[in-house]
Order: C-alpha cells, then structure tokens, then sequence
C-alpha cells in the first residue's frame, strides 16, 4: 500500500479505557489534531474497556494492518501486563510502535503526620520503625503498586501494601489518614498538594514536572536509576505498512510541538511529547524488561 494512497475512508482510533480518563482525553485531542494533519479524513475514537485495558490493546493487535485500525495505549497493557499475567498477544510482537504521546508523572505524598519532608528522610524513617509505615495503590499491577515496589526494592526497606479500587481512592486514603503514603497520579494529587492536605516528596520521572517544578525528582535525592511514568501512546496492529507509520510518526511529531495542544495537555496535567517509532521500541523493551524484573525480585504471584 503507498503511503500516498492512504488515507481515503475514516479510522478507527482505538482507546482501551472508559470514556472520560486520562487516556480518552488524549486520544480526542490526538483524534482532532491528526484528522486535520490528514486531510480532513475523520477520525473516529472508539472505547473499548475490559480488564484494565486488555482488551481493547488486543484488538487492535489482531486488526487486520491496514493503517485505518490505530490504537492511543498506555503502560498498563502494554509493558505491566506481561510481567503479571498471561496475555492472548505479546504487546511487543504484535503492535507496531508509532510514537509517545503524553506522559503523566507519579509524586509520593505523605500525610502531614509523617515525620519526613524528603525521600531520605521516609527512607530513615522506614528504616527504624520496619513495617510500620503503609502505602495505598490502585491495586495489585498498577503504575502505582510498582512505583512503590521499585522505590522500597532500590531504597532496601519495607512498607506494607493496602490496595484500592482506584488511584483517585488510594489518594484519598493518605488524605484521611487512614495510610501514611502512596505514589499518586499528579493528577489526582495536585489539588490535595495545593490544598496542603498532603506533602509531596518526590515526583517519579526523570526530569521534575511543570505541575510541580519545586519537588525535587526521586533520582535527584539519591535514588538511584528511578523513574516512573504513566504514558498514552499511538501504536498500529504488526506489519501495518512502513510509509503509514512514518508519516503517523511525523504528525505525531508535529502535535507535540502545538502550542494549543501542549496547554490543553497541561489542564489535565499531561505533557505532550513525541518519539520516532525506533526509539519508541527500545524505550518499551527497556520497560518491560524493568517490570519483568522487578516481578521475579518482589516474588509476585
């Protein structure tokens, strides 16, 4: 198929969550933006939930590669799913990587009745009362979960795990006092942050985040090699035509420099950002790879 002959009808953009997160507010802003850098060809986004986004991901690897099937994925499927459970396709062989396109950070609040104001200081603390200070996720497999499984293997303490339906609800358990402290979305910690019902200390990524430039990153305060981040992501089903993923990659490129775009990403605290397929890949291996280790290391069942 040439890349020039393609688009000519509408495509389906895939989002593997509900209507109304994170992920399906990219993908409408994603669908907006690619349906003008197209050619006016319609873009059509279509929800499909079920088991944390499972399966929506695994329609779309096994849509026929035609270019007019995409997906807007996040790290869940894609690289989590595989190190804890048995998946029908392996999200790395089976859905061709077109390019990054938001990222969302995680910060580690604490209620204001722990004694720490910094990563160092939860560390010492956790260190001389073991088993005493508890974390709340999304659950058990969750961005969440791992980010504090990562933090406790890299820091060598412990901390004990209280699960809940959401990240939103694990949020507020550190709000109530009901746990000392969780890695939350920033998302859902901004207003608790600024509204100084709970203390940040430390946001995930690699770099510090433009919602919270003046908390310091986990690596900044010694903890080495961390970094965690949620994404949403274009990926097309295996063997999707060369020429069709680049020129994807190409207006994805594009979106990520709008300034129109980038700040309606910033209201729901995304950042826009774009990567060539090549170095999608690698980024994905790296990840999954971390995961896969991090499981055999906790000992998850």
């Amino acid at each position: 198929m040439a890349a020039d002959k393609w688009p000519s009808r509408p495509i389906k953009l895939v989002v593997p969550f509900p209507a109304g997160g994170n992920t399906d507010a990219v993908a409408r802003l994603a669908g907006d933006y690619m349906q003008t850098a197209l050619g006016g060809v319609s873009i059509v986004v279509e929800n499909q939930a079920g088991a944390g986004g499972i399966i929506g991901t695994e329609a779309v690897a096994k849509a026929t590669p035609d270019g007019y099937t995409l997906c807007m994925c996040s790290i869940g499927p894609i690289t989590i799913a595989p190190a804890t459970q048995s998946l029908r396709f392996d999200p790395l062989k089976d859905l061709a990587p077109i390019s990054l396109v938001s990222t969302n950070p995680l910060v580690l609040v604490v209620h204001p009745s722990v004694r720490a104001n910094s990563a160092q200081e939860l560390i010492a603390l956790a260190q001389a009362e073991p088993d005493r200070l508890n974390h709340s996720s999304a659950g058990i497999g969750a961005l969440t979960f791992f980010s504090a499984e990562l933090f406790k293997a890299k820091a060598g303490i412990k901390l004990t795990h209280v699960p809940y339906r959401g990240g939103a609800q694990a949020t507020m358990a550190v709000v109530a006092g009901d746990v000392h402290l969780t890695f939350a979305n920033m998302a859902d910690a901004l207003g608790q942050l600024e509204g100084g019902r709970v203390r940040a200390l430390g946001v995930t990524t690699a770099t510090r985040s433009p919602a919270a430039p003046d908390v310091p990153t986990l690596a900044e305060q010694g903890i080495s090699g961390y970094a965690t981040e949620s994404w949403n992501a274009l990926f097309a089903p295996k063997h999707t035509p060369q020429p069709i993923i680049n020129r994807l990659a190409a207006v994805a490129s594009e979106m990520a420099k709008d300034a129109v775009l980038q700040e309606r990403m910033h209201s729901f605290v995304s950042v826009a950002l774009a990567s060539s397929p090549d170095a999608f890949d690698r980024m994905l291996r790296k990840e999954s790879a971390q995961w896969a280790s991090l499981v055999k290391e906790i000992g998850l069942k």
